[in-house]
């Protein structure tokens, strides 16, 4: 094994919030929390309550537009300046991101709730069901109403907050699931029923390449085997692949980490790497390299012939970074691959054995292909694993991966007279996105029960006011307003309710997820696998649950609106 020097750290930028919240010492901190205290304070008891309402809206609407700028500028000179990264530019920059994230987020619901009255004056000037059911719901002396009504807002508005949130974290994970497996594994596969590959894969690489939609395409020769090194062994799966087409399929040199694609073909670069080599990456993120050759400094002969004497030269192999974990090996290290299928000995088939050398290591972003893929030349696995001129598959990329249906009856046509069959990434992972799927409808279908939940404080509200407003009920009845009439009174009275926070609850779900997804919440990726929360905001979600609160809340209304439409006039006025 190659000597390494010490481990040096990765340069990379320290946590902004966190070293600055170390920095500030406890007088700081307390400082900067009586601070934001004091302000907060000011803003909802003093100053603020003091402004006009078109004052405080302009002041609302005009921070909110800041905090945007400032978030969209800092964002883009954040990207052009990479060489000041890990200074204390990068410090504050960070500290004036977030910031102004929060204040957007505090300022669009602000925004909101200031523009409120507004809304409410242009639905009362529209009719006269919609003034009745926008003065219900303004009004301030019944502050028993006033309080449930607002706690309804807020039931709706929680319960479709947290519907928005939970959709867009899981559809993030399925999302950062389906990158790692599209980016590992081919959109289709093209292979053989049988063991043992086929041939004719050159002719069958030129007509799947000319198939309309289809990007590229590489052949593939893969097998198991058992890996064993100087301390620990493991199963391995062998793919032997085309280092001139493997990166137009896969991204397996994105992927490397240390190691070069290129030393698969240049086994005697790789058999002397100089010195200061990139080597491996620890578990804590540290990066070692190749120490200086030590060899020629021995007094004993047989250290100074075996110093100028060149080493062996073994065939390449890229393997993942759990795989080289559990055995210990960096860039430059042999081992032996044993595959099961020998030659036939006078015991028998005995297993076949080869020494390779470790080229590179990868991270994919998924522990079971750092754990169990190894890479290697195609002529090398094809001698190794007995396949002759056969090959096992082909890996095919199209243009477009979500017009895979489209393109997998044309590549079946392509093939036909060679009897392979055609899978797509759709057919070969159907069960394990099935389960995301149908646990996504699940997820969305308990906190839809949030909703109903919440609408029953609608219910309790409108049957309340129908109690409160007998009198004025059967006032209007009176003077000539029919049953239908104070149907619709009381159904837009819950409807605005709903609507009200339903907006404020998708607005708020959508200003966090973006907020999330543009800074990002570091996550372990020893126990994530991933080193930040993935969001994914989907428009038809948001519209999907925003649809969803606006049924139910409808809903909610017909009881209360039917009892308010039946009440006669003379049991409204009977003890006035």
């Amino acid at each position: 094994m190659t000597l390494a020097a010490q481990p040096r750290l990765l340069e990379e930028p320290p946590t902004p919030l966190a070293a600055l919240w170390a920095e500030l010492g406890l007088n700081g901190r307390l400082a900067l929390i009586a601070v934001a205290v004091g302000l907060v304070l000011w803003l909802v008891v003093g100053g603020f309550r003091k402004l006009g309402a078109r004052r405080r809206r302009y002041l609302v609407v005009g921070g909110t537009v800041v905090s945007l700028v400032v978030l969209v500028v800092f964002g883009t000179w954040s990207g052009r300046l990479p060489e000041l990264r890990g200074s204390y530019f990068v410090l504050w920059h960070q500290l004036v991101r977030g910031a102004a994230a929060v204040g957007a987020i505090g300022f669009m619901v602000g925004s909101l709730w200031l523009s409120l009255p507004r809304v409410l004056d242009r639905i009362e000037g529209s009719g006269f069901v919609p003034l009745v059911a926008a003065r219900h719901v303004r009004a301030g002396k019944s502050g028993f109403l006033t309080i449930i009504s607002f706690l309804s807002i807020a039931g709706v508005g929680v319960s479709a907050f947290a519907l928005c949130a939970v959709v867009s974290i899981m559809g993030g994970f399925g999302a950062d699931l389906k990158r790692k497996i599209l980016g590992n594994n081919a959109h289709v596969k093209i292979d053989a029923e049988q063991p043992g590959g086929f041939d004719g894969w050159r002719d069958l690489l030129d007509a799947v390449r000319t198939v309309p939609g289809v990007r590229a395409a590489t052949p593939i020769a893969a097998g198991e085997a058992m890996a064993s090194s100087s301390s620990n062994t493991a199963g391995v799966l062998v793919r032997g692949v085309d280092p001139q087409s493997i990166g137009q399929v896969v991204d397996l040199p994105v992927n490397l980490e240390v190691g070069k694609l290129e030393w698969l073909e240049d086994e005697v670069g790789l058999a002397r790497l100089p010195p200061e080599t990139p080597i491996g990456i620890a578990s804590d993120g540290q990066l070692y390299f190749k120490g200086p050759d030590l060899r020629g400094f021995s007094l004993d002969a047989s250290s100074v012939d075996a110093a100028v004497r060149p080493p062996d030269v073994f065939p390449g192999l890229i393997v993942g970074r759990e795989l080289a974990r559990t055995l210990h090996v960096y860039v430059g290290d042999e081992i032996t691959l044993v595959t099961p299928l020998g030659d036939l000995g006078p015991m028998g088939v005995m297993p076949r054995s080869r020494r390779f050398r470790i080229a590179g290591i990868f991270y994919s972003g998924m522990y079971e292909y750092d754990a169990s893929h190894a890479y290697m030349r195609l002529d090398t696995a094809q001698e190794f694993l007995d396949l002759g001129a056969h090959v096992t598959g082909v890996d095919v990329k199209l243009e477009d991966v979500e017009r895979v249906d489209e393109a997998t009856p044309k590549l079946d046509a392509a093939v036909a007279a060679h009897g392979l069959r055609v899978r797509d990434w759709k057919a070969l992972n159907k069960n394990l996105f099935s389960a995301l799927q149908l646990e996504k409808i699940v997820v969305f279908a308990i906190l839809g029960i949030a909703i109903i939940v919440a609408s029953f404080c609608i219910i309790c509200t409108l049957l309340l006011m129908v109690t409160e407003k007998s009198k004025e009920i059967a006032i209007l009845k009176a003077i000539g307003a029919s049953d239908g009439a104070i149907l619709r009174v009381f159904m837009l009275e819950g409807v605005v309710i709903g609507s009200i926070g339903t907006v404020f609850g998708v607005v708020t779900g959508l200003v966090m997820a973006l907020s999330l997804s543009w800074f990002g919440v570091r996550l372990d990726p020893d126990v994530y696998y991933v080193d930040r929360l993935p969001i994914a905001v989907n428009p038809a979600d948001y519209a999907l649950v925003a649809l969803s609160a606006l049924v139910i809340t409808t809903l909610a209304t017909l009881y209360p609106a039917r009892a308010a439409s039946q009440l006669r006039p003379v049991e409204g006025i009977r003890w006035e």
